[in-house]
């Protein structure tokens, strides 16, 4: 009888003992998520555009509805936005230059456009940024080349920027990288800013006043053509004035960066001739501490839907790999220089 409790006894023990020793149900079968970062001394293949289950936000800023800068990045924007995995882009419309410089400076932007003038500034903290400081800003693409627009109506009498003395004209939207080329042309013409009426206006607003008789010339940078001029030249009749004699003293005075160009014959109509003038080359730029895959991944969309940033607007369609590299005011990314590096065009 004692024999047989114990064998119940150590029966049920052993029951009890094989429940409290079940091991834990196993690790779901779906493998965790990858790092968003390699490891320490690796670069990942194909980075990820932001941490996992995170949408990378860009902002892009632009320009007035009136010139290249806003099309050129709403369309870079719509294909960042379907292209790069996980992103999210928005085209903002800006002041132009200066403006997206210190959104930029502001991390209220994390892309903007501008102008090489305004970019060599923008780094040292001068003119238009002197109140600010230096913006840390680095180029990932040259764009394209802007034409320093000096437009003047056909019946003032303006032939040349010396003749705008005393004369109603707009140079560009307060603080923009058009004012900024505006009164060192002026000063180049032997002209102070304050000899002439002066209206801060963008392109858009420039085109209406110049359409109503309330100034008789404009200056305006922007890519060939621009939507505005274009307008313009419908209805009004105008001169584009030749700048090219104004050019060695504007390299003497602030460099490299400005550069003898033409405004092709029939870009517009009622310019039948090439107009010498004065170009300088948009960039794209990023906060110079933008990580090394979100630039990558920027770069890697854009050249990998070339075909298509083409289409986006006359102006895109001079972007090559090899353009992308040529022309900046400012040191580039890191990154970038890597990636171009990468696909072969990069030279020390």
């Amino acid at each position: 009888m004692v024999k047989r409790t114990l064998v119940v006894f150590w029966s049920i023990m052993a029951l009890v003992l094989a429940a409290c020793g079940q091991p834990t149900p196993a690790a779901p079968t779906t493998a965790p998520s990858a790092p968003t970062t390699a490891p320490s001394g690796e670069q990942p293949t194909t980075a990820p555009a932001a941490p996992s289950g995170e949408k990378l936000r860009l902002i892009i800023g632009t320009g007035g509805t009136g010139g290249v800068f806003f099309p050129y990045g709403g369309g870079l924007a719509r294909i960042l936005t379907e292209k790069m995995p996980n992103t999210e882009a928005t085209a903002q419309e800006t002041g132009g230059s200066v403006d997206n410089m210190k959104l930029l400076q502001n991390s209220e932007a994390q892309i903007g456009f501008t102008t090489a003038d305004s970019a060599y500034d923008g780094i040292n903290g001068v003119a238009a940024y002197q109140a600010t400081g230096p913006v840390p800003a680095a180029t990932i693409a040259v764009l394209y080349q802007s034409f320093i627009h000096v437009v003047a109506r056909a019946d003032s009498g303006i032939t040349s920027v010396a003749d705008m003395k005393g004369r109603p004209v707009s140079i560009g939207s307060a603080g923009s990288s058009t004012e900024t080329a505006a009164i060192r042309l002026l000063e180049a013409a032997g002209l102070k800013p304050e000899d002439v009426v002066r209206e801060n206006l963008g392109v858009a607003d420039s085109v209406a006043a110049m359409k109503d008789k309330k100034i008789d010339a404009f200056f305006w940078i922007g890519g060939l053509p621009t939507a505005a001029v274009t307008d313009l030249v419908t209805t009004e009749s105008v001169v584009f004035i030749d700048t090219s004699s104004l050019l060695k003293p504007m390299v003497d005075k602030y460099g490299p960066i400005y550069a003898a160009t033409v405004l092709p014959g029939g870009t517009y109509k009622g310019t039948d001739q090439d107009v010498p003038g004065i170009g300088v080359a948009n960039l794209l730029v990023v906060r110079e501490d933008m990580p090394a895959d979100q630039v990558k991944g920027i770069l890697t969309t854009i050249f990998d839907n070339l075909e298509e940033v083409h289409q986006i607007h006359p102006a895109a369609r001079t972007l090559s790999l090899e353009s992308a590299v040529t022309g900046s005011s400012i040191p580039f990314h890191p990154a970038a220089i890597e990636f171009y590096k990468e696909r072969g065009v990069w030279k020390e």
